[in-house]
């Protein structure tokens, strides 16, 4: 992916630390020993030092140089416990129930990113979205001014020659049926982490009807939600409702809504629900040829990513890349 390169650029010029919350496993392994070896960004890797260390040397991985933080051992632990408490406040039923929650992985590396001890973290690898998701609203909460955490997926068709074809697919993962109002910030924040991966976002809400061609309750909800963005971005190149046909072929486009300056060129496309989110990427994934970066969570005051529990090394260290430049 040629964002990568410049991805990396960034954070050559402005270090990182990202935590990997399962230090042990051998895909976090694998990722934070080239991490180590490119010098631009730095694994914190929890868990406990002889166990980390062991794990590594059985996988062939050299990861000297990570920062490995032990829960159990961790000489800011009651700091983390009382700032936990501070953040639950009336949530936690007593100090003995806020050390034991924030002593899980999970927790404790989503405390280290809001303590400042590192500026990312990237989990997921043996537990459930949720499980990510769910420190993170807690303990680093949404940016001002958003109400939802969304998510998207750079999709990367690699060019034999020229430049890669990167498009911007939202919302895929998180939100099962979102809103008008939750539509328009997620394409929104969709189109913020376009621009970072050098896409310039023309953005597509989608539907199975082309400006007012088709009928019915979802098609409305499409058609309302691009009016409310396009008012709350007009610097923003927006349109919708559009089939997805109108959305990228311009011959198509032509003649369904040929005064659009979306329409035919759309590269950040906003879906009307989790089903045909979750279905048009992983299409677009194995028989249009793009790999699927995310999801990249979107909307948190921190950058907090989820991994599949199906990744596989070299996906571990593109996540890192793309979680680190978010910061």
């Amino acid at each position: 992916m040629a964002g990568f390169g410049m991805l990396i650029d960034i954070l050559k010029k402005d270090p990182k630390k990202i935590v990997f919350t399962e230090g042990t496993d051998p895909r976090i392994l694998e990722a934070s020993s080239r991490l180590l070896a490119g010098n631009f960004l730095k694994p914190v890797l929890v868990g406990k030092p002889e166990e980390i260390e062991k794990a590594s040397e059985e996988a062939g991985y050299n990861i000297r140089g990570a920062e490995i933080i032990d829960p159990d051992s961790y000489d800011r632990f009651d700091e983390m416990v009382d700032l936990f408490m501070e953040l639950r406040k009336g949530k936690v039923a007593s100090r003995e129930d806020a050390a034991k929650t924030v002593r899980a992985a999970n927790y404790f590396g989503t405390m280290l990113v809001k303590m400042g001890v590192a500026d990312a973290l990237l989990g997921g690898a043996t537990y459930s979205t949720a499980d990510t998701v769910r420190p993170a609203l807690q303990v680093i909460k949404t940016k001002p001014g958003n109400k939802i955490v969304s998510s998207c997926f750079i999709m990367v068709r690699p060019a034999s020659t020229g430049d890669d074809e990167v498009l911007c697919m939202a919302d895929c993962a998180i939100n099962i049926k979102p809103s008008e109002d939750e539509l328009v910030e997620i394409a929104l924040e969709s189109a913020k982490c376009a621009k970072i991966f050098g896409i310039d976002p023309k953005i597509a809400f989608l539907s199975y009807s082309t400006l007012g061609s088709g009928k019915g309750e979802d098609v409305d909800k499409m058609h309302n939600a691009c009016a409310k963005a396009k008012a709350a971005a007009p610097d923003l190149a927006i349109d919708g409702e559009l089939q997805f046909d109108a959305a990228v072929a311009p011959r198509v486009a032509k003649t369904k809504c040929p005064d659009s300056t979306v329409a035919g060129y759309a590269n950040t496309f906003i879906f009307p629900d989790i089903n045909a989110g979750n279905i048009g990427y992983k299409i677009a994934q194995r028989l249009g040829g793009f790999d699927a970066y995310g999801p990249i969570l979107m909307g948190l005051n921190a950058p907090i990513n989820d991994l599949s529990r199906g990744c596989n090394g070299q996906e571990v260290y593109s996540m890192a890349i793309i979680t680190a430049a978010l910061a």
